[in-house]
């Protein structure tokens, strides 16, 4: 199976008014649409079937004798099939990029985008999933009926907190790695451009004490990668304020994240929490009172990943913070999850891994930021996503970690 990208039909196919671009007829062209028309992928042989030899290897007689071998030997799907090679990318569209609740139909452009990163940045193919449901039980069910025909699984754009239910349970039904991302790739690169923000400041993360805005899914990842690699402190914050111990809303969630953040006992409100605060970390939405900015330490560290509008514009956040970064592509450092899941999964499909543990993620971010860390600058604490040094690199340090862990199996 082959990722690629799909040349847009120049020919009208719609009786409603939809001429090429995918527009209504009379409207501006519009390229997003006519990039996506059609899709954004296709299947592709890696076997010529060319005639009645091929035929009989590729399909019957020959591929008796092959699925024959892997009923006797299981493990030999790995070395016969694609399993080893492609990941199931799997949402249920319920929290996709900024369009939040839009049903698993309209989340499809997106899982097809995911797909093709996995091969353009990683060489791994990937098939995107949507699945009409969303009881946690029965995406579970669902996605651990056809984790047979996958090395991995991807999981996507799924509402907190039933996103960190179904990656438990599902781990703990199969013994592929199951990932999702919205958690752990942007924790990974998070905690790289950190190390790198703090090395260009001849500081320690130990030194450091953190805040995070949002308590979902990418900010309790972060806040438990940041506690991993030893953090000074971190204190996370959601709509209401600190999340701390005292508070009786919590959910189950929140609750063990109060138990691991908040060595220095804060409560109150996140502009509170950025007092004297070295680092801030938005992955929320909403907008931070620029005098709540101003109180942060001396050259803070100001990561506003909120897109299309980050948390602290860039405007604001230089002129308090040595370095600055966002979610967006047009501005310097940018958090991208691309930096991540692609190398990750390289590099848990290269050993058969049966998981990725934290300590495949910690190793994945320290490549990262290794990457780029002879050429360390105020806008350049994260490699660009087209740096061709970044998935080797990460594939390399997590197929390493996982042996190191003993969770490779060869």
């Amino acid at each position: 199976m082959a990722a690629e990208m799909v040349n847009p039909r120049s020919d009208s196919t719609s009786g409603s008014g939809e001429g090429a671009e995918g527009v209504t007829d009379g409207e501006p062209f519009d390229p997003a649409f006519a990039l996506h028309r059609g899709g954004k992928m296709a299947v592709q042989a890696t076997v010529p079937v060319r005639d009645r030899d091929d035929l009989s290897l590729a399909y019957t007689p020959g591929v008796a004798k092959v699925c024959s071998a892997i009923a006797e030997q299981p493990e030999l799907v790995h070395d016969y099939t694609w399993k080893s090679q492609v990941v199931a990318v799997v949402t249920d569209g319920s929290a996709v990029l900024g369009l939040g609740d839009i049903g698993p139909e309209a989340s499809l452009p997106v899982m097809e985008g995911k797909a093709i990163l996995f091969k353009q940045f990683g060489g791994v193919d990937a098939v995107p999933i949507a699945l009409d449901c969303r009881d946690v039980d029965e995406i579970v069910e669902t996605v651990a009926r056809f984790a047979p025909s996958f090395g991995g699984v991807n999981l996507e754009d799924i509402s907190a907190p039933r996103c960190f239910e179904i990656e438990r349970k599902l781990q703990e039904r199969v013994d592929i790695p199951i990932f999702h991302d919205d958690q752990h790739g942007t924790a990974v690169v998070t905690l790289a451009a950190l190390r790198n923000a703090a090395k260009l400041t001849n500081r320690a993360l130990g030194q450091l004490r953190a805040v995070i805005s949002g308590a979902g899914a990418a900010g309790v990842a972060i806040a438990r990668i940041l506690t991993e690699a030893g953090i000074g402190d971190v204190a996370v914050c959601d709509r209401k304020g600190v999340v701390s111990p005292d508070r009786e809303d919590l959910t189950d969630v929140k609750r063990e994240l109060a138990g691991f953040t908040n060595k220095a006992g804060l409560t109150g409100s996140l502009e509170a929490a950025l007092d004297g605060a070295d680092v801030f970390i938005g992955v929320s939405g909403g907008t931070v009172p620029q005098d709540a900015v101003a109180k942060m330490a001396p050259d803070a560290f100001i990561f506003a990943m909120a897109n299309p509008n980050p948390e602290i514009h860039p405007d604001v956040a230089h002129q308090y913070a040595s370095v600055v970064a966002t979610g967006r592509s047009d501005f310097p450092n940018q958090i991208n999850n691309v930096l991540a899941f692609p190398g990750i999964f390289a590099g848990a499909l290269q050993v058969r891994a049966s998981r990725i543990t934290e300590g495949m993620k910690l190793a994945a971010a320290e490549a990262l930021a290794a990457v780029v860390a002879d050429e360390l600058s105020a806008d350049k604490v994260i490699p660009s996503p087209f740096d061709e040094r970044v998935a080797p690199a990460v594939t390399a340090a997590v197929a390493a970690a996982a042996r190191a862990e003993g969770v490779a199996r060869r």
